[in-house]
């Protein structure tokens, strides 16, 4: 039983890093602290999903906000996301970015599906 929480902590982990713009969001979070007005500057995306995607970084404790005054400043939770990402790009090089041509979860996938959020 123990091991099947494990893997399904692990999997909500990585669906919560499944979208592109979660993954863009964690980037540049990883840079520093950031606005939603920052990385909709920098995602050239919609205020409203910009918050959306920042607000599931947040409910899966991926991501926090520091509020100042009027604003929320926000960065990264765990500085081990860093690695995490930085593993993975490991990863897709060393595989040849195979993933990518995956059927079920390549990218061209991906871009037929509906967005979640």
């Amino acid at each position: 039983m123990a091991i099947n929480q494990e893997l399904d902590a692990a999997a909500a982990l990585f669906h919560g890093l499944s979208d592109g713009t979660r993954l863009a969001i964690v980037r540049r979070l990883a840079e520093g602290e950031a606005r939603v007005a920052d990385l909709v500057g920098h995602l050239g995306l919609a205020q409203s999903t910009v918050s959306a995607h920042v607000a599931c970084l947040r409910d899966c404790g991926l991501v926090d906000g520091r509020p100042q005054g009027r604003q929320v400043f926000y960065s990264l939770a765990r500085p081990e996301l860093v690695e995490l990402l930085t593993a993975a790009e490991t990863l897709l090089a060393a595989t040849g970015n195979a993933v990518a041509l995956c059927p079920n979860y390549g990218t061209e996938t991906l871009h037929d599906e509906a967005p979640h959020v």
